[in-house]
């Protein structure tokens, strides 16, 4: 059974798309392969029209409340996301037709329509993007009774997915061991970048501001984040070790951002930190193959320790050294691109940067290396063959077990 024609809605509720680039790559890819695709997400920032095509993808966005910053709020954001999600994915059914629900999570709660539509007979994907009890943890410190219905709402999403596409080895274990899904209807999907859109450019002195040597980092500003290090790194860099010729680029957004501006200044560091927030491609391409090291600040926490994070490969395709803390799935992706700081240790960060930015040799084999590996094993064109193929695992498979 091919692919053409297939009718296909992918809901999201994390981030907006286009700005979700793995979402935008899934879509771009199914609708590449012949099948008419749909997408339900929130609104976002320069993303506010409630319906639009793109390329060929149509895309309905919602209302969403302010980012939850406690189980409460989280719990509001949620319900009100499942309602307009619900809302949409019928009216997409009504209009158009639906042959198969692919749910991004966070959160774990869009089961709920892939299991209604599983009552109509259509198939049920997800594509697992967060490990949530983990990140439950990470977030709020404690195991509780919502950290109990994380398990659970994980639980019943496996059970109901037909297919489960995981961003990479740990996330595929979990699949398997604790959402007990069956070894052959998981498939890992990397988040790689997509090289025909993701590439360097020449670098831009003027990013630097006059210092010989740029930082970069981009990603979501939260608390698992770890930006809090990495401005004490910075703060070593400046203050401890008198780098005042160093200047760090801070790029993203998130609920975190105001909180660490201010951390910033009450560090001295107002000087020596740019927070450009969340700004288009062209820019963020620009400011990275400007930056002679790129950072990634995670901490080290069950969470972060298992999952993949999408800035170590852009930072690889761009051919950019990389200073990280020593994490299970951040050594697997990086391996000689990067160097490894001790866990949640900010001092031995900014040490390991210091190193790099004293070798512009070892700087420029790490980049070499980091790109090749992108460019031969994580580009986005591997993950769309893993991501056809589950497909057609999914629309092929006649074990009554799977819904069909």
């Amino acid at each position: 059974m091919g692919l053409h024609g297939k009718r296909v809605l992918i809901i999201v509720e994390n981030l907006p798309v286009p700005f979700d680039k793995r979402v935008w790559n899934e879509a771009r890819a199914l609708t590449g392969a012949g099948c008419r695709v749909t997408v339900i997400c929130p609104i976002g920032k320069g993303y506010d029209r409630r319906h639009e095509v793109l390329e060929g993808i149509e895309v309905y966005r919602h209302p969403l409340p302010a980012e939850g910053s406690g189980p409460l709020g989280y719990a509001l954001e949620y319900s009100v996301a499942l309602f307009w999600e619900a809302v949409l994915a019928f009216r997409v059914l009504v209009r158009s037709g639906v042959d198969v629900v692919q749910a991004c999570n966070p959160p774990d709660t869009i089961f709920l329509i892939g299991a209604a539509f599983r009552l109509l007979g259509k198939k049920f994907v997800f594509d697992h993007h967060d490990i949530n009890p983990e990140l439950y943890i990470a977030k709020f410190g404690r195991k509780d009774i919502f950290y109990g219905l994380m398990v659970l709402l994980e639980r019943l999403t496996f059970l109901t997915a037909h297919v489960s596409i995981a961003t990479n080895e740990s996330y595929r274990e979990i699949a398997v061991r604790r959402g007990k899904m069956p070894d052959e209807r998981v498939f890992i999907v990397r988040s790689g970048p997509d090289l025909r859109r993701f590439t360097p450019v020449h670098p831009d002195p003027r990013l630097k501001e006059g210092r010989p040597f740029l930082l970069g980092y981009v990603g979501v500003m939260g608390k698992q984040e770890g930006l809090d290090l990495l401005l004490k790194a910075v703060k070593h860099i400046v203050v401890e070790r008198g780098r005042t010729d160093v200047l760090t680029v801070v790029i993203g957004g998130g609920t975190e951002f105001e909180a660490i501006r201010r951390l910033a200044e009450d560090l001295g560091l107002t000087d020596h930190v740019r927070f450009p927030g969340r700004i288009p491609d062209d820019e963020l391409i620009a400011y990275l193959s400007t930056a002679d090291v790129c950072v990634n600040p995670d901490v080290a926490n069950e969470m972060n320790d298992k999952s993949t994070m999408n800035k170590i490969m852009e930072y690889m395709a761009l051919g950019k050294p990389v200073v990280q803390f020593d994490l299970t799935e951040g050594r697997r992706s990086a391996l000689k691109a990067s160097l490894y700081a001790r866990r949640n240790d900010p001092v031995d960060m900014a040490e390991k940067i210091l190193e790099l930015l004293k070798e512009p040799q070892k700087r420029q084999e790490m980049g070499t290396f980091g790109r090749r590996r992108v460019e031969t094993e994580l580009a986005w064109e591997y993950s769309e063959r893993e991501l056809l193929r589950a497909y057609r695992h999914l629309l092929e498979a006649q074990n009554p077990a799977e819904g069909t």
